[in-house]
């Protein structure tokens, strides 16, 4: 239903400090149900870093300062 859709901005800070910043492995949109359940994955991302790699890339996600205390949206790392 069109009329109940909703869009959200999302700004992502990318710092890096190599040649080559690290990007997303693929373009992301997400979409939330009105009936999604409290807790439910709602996108996994990924991330590539087109430098060599020393010892494996690493990427850290995080909410922004102001977003950490939102009880709408939290990040958790994915293990394994």
């Amino acid at each position: 239903n069109h009329s109940q859709v909703s869009r959200v901005p999302v700004a992502i800070k990318v710092l890096d400090v190599n040649d080559n910043a690290p990007e997303f492995a693929s373009e992301h949109e997400a979409f939330l149900c009105e009936n999604g359940k409290p807790g439910q994955v709602i996108q996994i991302v990924s991330a590539i870093d087109r430098d060599d790699p020393k010892n494996g890339h690493y990427f850290l996600y995080s909410l922004l300062p102001e977003m950490v205390n939102n009880p709408n949206f939290t990040i958790k790392k994915n293990e394994g």
